[in-house]
């Protein structure tokens, strides 16, 4: 029987994210330093090749002199027999019977050795190559320096085009987030420059916009008109409705009239909203005592809590309202107790049902929906016209979910 112990998990690497300007700039880095590199060596490489042939062609030069005068017995400057420091493989090619170079490093230095086979031993001529050493050491230094000044200069540019690039960019996506936050209004191309594929982004932007903005304002439109038209007839039928003889059917048109009457009241209510016409009627009231107020004209179950009461400077009507339609979604679509808590000018409103659901808490209130299962998931307008009063009043309202369960809505007053 074999026992397998379990591989230990391998572990995870852990790329930071990189903006477009630093790839850019790390991607013109990189090709510019391996174009500079590549071209250093190539030209290097020539230029040993180039220096060492013309020491070879001089040895071998001198060495043919050499022999031209050895041959005549005539005196061989520059050149000797069966030299001790001529290199051993170049000694025994030429003992061998044939003539030959070499390039190699004694005592004395690097030389270029050119050898034949004579009557008598072996003929050797050499050629110092230092200079041509220090020659190529030089020519290196210079192809250093090129290499660093092209690879800055390439790089340079290339930061400053990829800033370009990444500032319009940066741009375009700010103004994105505020079309994303409701300024639909708000145009990219008169903020990015150029007619490049960046431009033709902004102007695609600029075209969503537009027709997303036109689309608000038609169904905003449409929102207000209904609400226009279903008020007349709606009149009436309250009237006719009161005029009805008591008794059970009665009672029940009568609550249904008065739901759709609440419903257009709503409906009017958010088209105002959304017309960004409302201005908040501002005065100084104690806290606790306008939340106090709030709930008991809610007439629900409320449990209020205190830490730290401060007068506020806000519109009393329109907080009645927020605070109102966040305990009547708490009471409808939560569970008990309902828990309002003051402060400071933090507001906070819980119960401990279900909590909300995930696309209110990733998109926050849509208008006709509601949480209940026979009208589908969502929520309806109370959650709709609380944000958009808080918005009037300059405050803020977010929605959350209680780590220990339940609903959490937070309402923070703006400072005087």
């Amino acid at each position: 029987m074999t026992l397998r112990l379990p591989r230990p998990p391998l572990p995870r690497l852990t790329l930071r994210r990189m903006t477009l300007r630093r790839q850019i700039a790390t991607a013109v880095a990189a090709i510019s330093v391996l174009v500079a590199v590549a071209v250093g060596l190539l030209v290097h490489q020539a230029m040993i090749r180039q220096h060492v042939g013309q020491a070879r062609s001089s040895a071998t030069t001198a060495l043919n002199s050499a022999l031209t005068d050895y041959g005549r017995d005539l005196p061989t400057p520059g050149a000797a027999l069966d030299d001790p420091a001529l290199p051993t493989l170049l000694h025994d090619l030429a003992a061998g019977g044939r003539q030959g170079s070499l390039l190699a490093t004694d005592q004395q230095g690097e030389s270029m050795w050119a050898a034949a086979p004579v009557q008598g031993g072996v003929l050797s001529v050499r050629v110092d190559f230092t200079q041509d050493r220090r020659a190529i050491a030089d020519l290196d230094r210079i192809i250093l320096i090129t290499v660093i000044a092209a690879v800055f200069t390439t790089v340079l540019a290339g930061v400053l085009v990829a800033d370009r690039i990444s500032r319009r960019l940066r741009t375009a996506a700010t103004a994105a987030r505020g079309i994303a936050a409701g300024g639909t209004d708000t145009r990219i191309g008169e903020l990015v420059d150029g007619k490049d594929e960046v431009a033709d982004l902004a102007a695609a932007v600029d075209l969503m916009s537009r027709t997303l903005h036109r689309r608000l304002e038609d169904e905003q439109r449409f929102t207000a008109d209904v609400a226009h038209e279903l008020r007349t007839p709606l009149t009436g039928l309250v009237t006719a409705a009161e005029l009805l003889p008591p008794g059970r059917p009665t009672q029940l048109v009568q609550n249904r009239v008065q739901a759709l009457r609440a419903l257009v009241e709503d409906l009017l209510e958010v088209s105002r909203l959304d017309a960004d016409v409302e201005s908040p009627d501002l005065s100084a009231v104690p806290l606790e005592r306008a939340v106090r107020r709030t709930v008991t004209l809610t007439g629900l179950d409320v449990s209020v809590g205190i830490t730290s009461d401060q007068e506020v400077r806000t519109d009393l009507r329109r907080l009645d309202r927020i605070l109102g339609n966040l305990l009547l979604n708490a009471h409808r679509h939560g569970a008990g107790p309902v828990e309002l808590h003051v402060d400071g000018r933090r507001i906070t409103v819980r119960d401990h049902g279900p909590g909300y659901p995930e696309d209110l808490l990733d998109h926050g209130p849509q208008r006709f929906r509601t949480n209940a299962p026979e009208r589908g998931r969502g929520h309806g307008l109370g959650l709709t016209i609380a944000t958009g009063h808080t918005r009037v009043i300059g405050a803020t309202l977010t929605f959350t979910n209680h780590p220990a369960g339940g609903a959490l809505a937070t309402l923070t007053l703006p400072p005087d």
